[in-house]
């Protein structure tokens, strides 16, 4: 697993190298995010609802172990009970503060990222407070320890396989923008529109004069004369 860690993070970080510059380039331009997919979406509130009850169970287990009563001498015990404390604020503060980042961004890679090195902490931690119990505690105490062992190794590798597809996927995108990009730049820029002025006023026309039609004479209607008398 440590080999497969290691793989997974140069992987990752040299997706996110990649893809710091067309995401800051691109920032003005590019088109608003699609929404995530709704089996992303339910594949990884699936993985959280188990990683969550997968720490419950492991608070739980860690309150009910009694180091001090451990067949060991006291510096193993009080290394042992700073590895708890330890794991208890974790589980308390941290590992939730980064589980509520990576539900608002369901396929944020920096979200996560943080959550899967935070449950490689964790396993590390807690694999060394495992193998002290099995060593120095009773029995129950080693097996109860070991079932949330067995269920956070499950957890870090789900995510881990998670990231690798979510990796794949930048890296398609990126490829992509990237040949948009350069078909953008061979293609040769339009050319520039011309425009021109006439500033030259076209001649006047000639304005016409009106002539004025003489009017016909006023015809008056005279009385007939009266006949001579004779």
């Amino acid at each position: 697993m440590l080999n497969f860690s290691n793989i997974m993070v140069r992987s990752l970080f040299g997706c996110l190298a990649l893809l710091a510059p067309a995401m800051a380039g691109g920032q003005d331009t590019a088109a608003p995010q699609s929404p995530v997919a709704y089996a992303s979406v339910s594949e990884l509130n699936a993985m959280l609802a188990q990683l969550k009850q997968t720490t419950q169970s492991m608070q739980a287990d860690l309150g009910k172990t009694r180091i001090d009563k451990w067949k060991t001498g006291a510096s193993t015990k009080q290394q042992t009970l700073a590895l708890v404390e330890s794991i208890q604020r974790n589980l308390q503060s941290t590992l939730p503060d980064t589980i509520a980042q990576l539900d608002n961004s369901p396929e944020d890679l920096g979200s996560s990222f943080k959550l899967y090195r935070n449950l490689v902490v964790l396993y590390d931690y807690f694999g060394s407070v495992v193998e002290s119990a099995g060593a120095f505690g009773p029995k129950d105490e080693f097996q109860s320890l070991s079932n949330d062992m067995t269920a956070l190794e499950t957890a870090r590798r789900s995510f881990a396989e998670r990231m690798q597809k979510l990796t794949v996927s930048k890296e398609d995108e990126l490829t992509r923008l990237r040949a948009e990009i350069k078909t953008l730049s061979a293609a040769p820029p339009p050319p520039p529109k011309k425009i021109v002025v006439d500033d030259t006023e076209p001649p006047k026309k000639p304005v016409k004069k009106k002539v004025s039609k003489p009017k016909p004479p006023a015809t008056t209607d005279a009385p007939p004369s009266a006949a001579p008398t004779p």
